[in-house]
């Protein structure tokens, strides 16, 4: 494959955050180079249409935030198969995000390590942009605090965030999870995250009643793998308690146990996010234990460590319904999405299901325990 042998270890020798960057800008220009890359437009389900928290997929694969911020390039990703695309996470202020370098790669472990810290042009810029170039997918949008608000002024950030994005978006990704800004994850805390839902959703009820919607959009809460397994009873109870449409299992991980690449490497990298196959296990675990506690009844997006079919299948059978990736989009390359579909086709038959939702969950006991 033309992106492994030729592109992938030019880039892989350049700063990981200036690849990263080349390959976006190259996308956010060329359709050409996107269809040269993958081949045709490639967008058909094996599995048929999937409708999760009432929006229609084409196929269960979607590309994680964190991979196109500011929506530069949504339209071209969406040519390379992915079902859904989460962009993002914008902020209500414009930021920088921190100091460089702030993004590394682990090759022995296939994983990542990034204190990004929500770079981005602002939420109006970017609603200003993708208004006028929205992908041909589903279209989430993740929203975090900004940096220069303090932690008990974050509701009406993330309230000025929403209500930009509302107008675009298909549904909304609540990011309260990311290790890279300070004190964020303190919204997780279950009186921080009742009293944040609670005003999103009284926001997102004006809104629909406002602009004509028969239904709230979409809203889910992007979760912490490291979370206690009280700390998940309680944030889901929460979620449940705010009708979220879905949760998004998982974040990155601040543990680096079981590495493959030398300590002190890893530790002259510094604070940040691991994100890769290491994640892989943990994000099965907490997915497994969402699914058992609501008893596959919220809609979970899986995102951890996948890379090919196989490992998108492990988060299946724990119980995600839809699948995102980021780590194995650059390491495999844009045939990613488009391998996995076929991939999880001759899985799910061999496994013996007929359709895709009987597969979801199979073997979440077992992942839980």
């Amino acid at each position: 494959m033309i992106y492994r042998s030729l592109l992938r270890p030019i880039l892989f020798r350049l700063p990981a955050e200036t690849a990263h960057e080349l390959a976006l800008t190259s996308l956010s220009f060329s359709s050409t180079l996107t269809k040269q890359l993958i081949g045709d437009r490639y967008r058909r389900s094996p599995f048929g249409k999937l409708r999760r928290f009432g929006l229609t997929f084409d196929n269960p694969v979607g590309l994680a935030a964190g991979f196109d911020k500011d929506g530069v390039a949504l339209s071209n990703l969406a040519t390379l198969g992915f079902g859904f695309i989460e962009a993002g996470t914008v902020t209500y202020h414009p930021q920088p995000g921190n100091k460089r370098p702030r993004l590394f790669r682990l090759p022995l472990d296939k994983a990542l390590i990034n204190r990004a810290g929500f770079n981005n042009q602002g939420a109006a810029d970017f609603v200003k942009r993708v208004s006028q170039h929205k992908p041909d997918c589903i279209l989430g949008v993740s929203i975090g605090k900004s940096t220069v608000v303090d932690l008990e002024n974050a509701v009406d950030d993330y309230l000025k965030s929403f209500e930009l994005v509302y107008p675009i978006a298909d549904y909304i990704a609540v990011n309260v999870s990311s290790p890279n800004t300070a004190r964020l994850r303190e919204l997780q805390q279950p009186g921080q995250l009742e009293a944040l839902l609670q005003a999103l959703q009284a926001r997102n009820d004006k809104l629909a009643t406002k602009t004509g919607r028969s239904a709230l959009l979409p809203l889910l809460v992007k979760l912490s793998p490291d979370l206690e397994k009280d700390e998940l009873e309680q944030l889901v109870e929460v979620a449940q308690r705010h009708q979220v449409a879905g949760l998004i299992a998982t974040n990155t991980t601040t543990k680096r146990t079981g590495l493959r690449t030398n300590a002190n490497k890893v530790a002259a990298f510094g604070e940040g996010g691991l994100s890769g196959a290491p994640l892989r296990p943990r994000a099965a675990k907490a997915i497994a234990a969402v699914f058992n506690l609501t008893r596959g009844t919220l809609p979970i997006i899986g995102v951890g460590g996948i890379f090919n079919a196989n490992d998108a299948w492990e988060l299946i059978a724990a119980g995600a319904s839809l699948i995102q990736v980021y780590t194995g989009f650059i390491y495999e390359g844009p045939s990613i999405a488009k391998d996995i579909n076929e991939g999880l086709r001759c899985i799910i038959s061999r496994e013996g299901f007929v359709s895709f939702d009987e597969a979801v969950g199979c073997r979440a006991v077992d992942y839980a325990d």
